[in-house]
């Protein structure tokens, strides 16, 4: 969050200098009631946690401007956090530490990113509007296992954990089409990748309403349907095969 802060008020400290109908300012918003499932654990074994259903938050901001050359910016913040139980039916390894099986072991993931998105606008009207840019996906969090061993005297906590901080390029898209005299647009966007044996993507489905619409502020109100894609292979030693999926409400206000 540190991150998102420091570029947002570099951000707004820039913009002063431009005349407000020259420049858009959009911030947003959106409560994502998401359903977790996959496995995840190092190179040779990814286990099955039964990942709970958890509500997660995600924020952006964004600057638009009539330059023509200039790419537009984006920065949108994702959490992604839940946890997860099982007990093992073979040994498992996590990072150097060795799970025995009939361990009941705990997972704990702790992973966000930070969306940073130059693009540019190739339609933009009320009609239709299509958006076409690269993000670079800076990752940062932790993925834990642990467990309560019995020794036959005392109980001791069996524990190891991975850092995830790493930075992925991934295409940015977005289109939006407007429904006439009604107030509602349809719309998508995402974020994709498929390299070095990574298979992510990011992207949502959903309908939005324009609820104030005037010269000095645009609000809308959104809803539909997210899903991330986490398939990681060695991603600081972190292998995962996750989906989070689920619906959202969100509002997006325009300056």
């Amino acid at each position: 969050m540190k991150k998102i802060a420091l570029a947002t008020a570099l951000a707004l400290t820039l913009s002063t200098n431009v005349k407000a109908d020259a420049l858009g300012i959009y911030l947003g918003g959106q409560v994502w009631d998401n359903q977790a499932s996959g496995t995840f654990g190092d190179g040779s074994s990814q286990i099955d946690f039964n990942l709970a259903d958890e509500k997660q938050n995600s924020f952006f901001i964004a600057f638009e401007h009539p330059l023509p050359l200039i790419p537009n910016i984006r920065i949108a913040s994702t959490s992604l956090e839940t946890i997860g139980n099982t007990t093992l039916t073979t040994n498992f390894e996590f990072e150097g530490e060795t799970f025995s099986d009939n361990t009941n072991v705990n997972a704990d993931f702790k992973v966000s990113y930070i969306d940073y998105t130059l693009y540019y606008e190739l339609f933009d009207n009320d009609l239709l509007s299509f958006d076409f840019g690269l993000t670079a996906r800076d990752f940062d969090g932790d993925v834990t296992v642990f467990a309560q061993i019995n020794t036959g005297s005392e109980m001791v906590r069996q524990s190891s954990s991975v850092a995830v901080t790493d930075v992925v390029p991934m295409l940015y898209v977005r289109t939006n089409v407007g429904l006439p005299l009604t107030g509602f647009n349809l719309y998508a966007q995402g974020n994709f990748l498929s390299i070095d044996n990574h298979t992510l993507y990011d992207y949502e489905v959903g309908v939005s309403y324009e609820l104030i619409d005037n010269l000095a502020v645009d609000v809308n109100i959104n809803a539909g349907y997210r899903a991330v894609k986490l398939e990681l292979d060695d991603l600081n030693d972190l292998y995962t095969n996750i989906e989070f999926d689920g619906v959202f409400v969100g509002t997006t206000i325009h300056f």
